[in-house]
């Protein structure tokens, strides 16, 4: 019977390590995209408005996990508002960065760089031309 319980005790604890290494992957800091299985969009998105993003500013569009900036009168930038590190989206734009809720990741929103870690691979640049006066991002349909 003893061997039998030791046996059941070692498959548990290998159990458990096994759980434990995959929770330690899942936060590895080696990711390019992290959880972000598809990070940008694989079809037109319609945003809005061109004029809802600030010019010299950004606006984050959590819903479609996309970020737009404005460095001048009618230029536009979009990224992907999935953090490269665990792919968790953006909560907030603050002082023009980025902030992933996560694990405290700050991104230039102007550029994608990323600026504080542990994320350390900047934003997927995604496509965005204003189309039929509204803001549209993703490729081409």
């Amino acid at each position: 019977m003893s061997g039998q319980s030791s046996r059941r005790t070692v498959l548990k604890g290998a159990a458990l390590a096994g759980a434990a290494g995959l929770g330690v992957a899942a936060c590895s800091t080696d990711s390019k995209l992290g959880h972000a299985v598809v990070p940008t969009p694989t079809a037109p998105v319609t945003l809005g408005a061109p004029d809802e993003v600030p010019v010299g500013g950004a606006k984050l569009y959590r819903e479609q996990r996309l970020l737009v900036s404005c460095p001048a009168k009618g230029q536009y930038k979009a990224f992907s508002a999935q953090c490269t590190h665990a792919g968790c989206v953006l909560d907030k734009i603050q002082d023009n960065e980025g902030n992933c809720p996560c694990h405290g990741s700050r991104f230039d929103v102007t550029t994608g760089k990323a600026l504080k870690g542990p994320a350390t691979v900047p934003l997927p640049e995604v496509p965005v031309r204003v189309e039929n006066g509204e803001l549209v991002a993703g490729p081409e349909a």
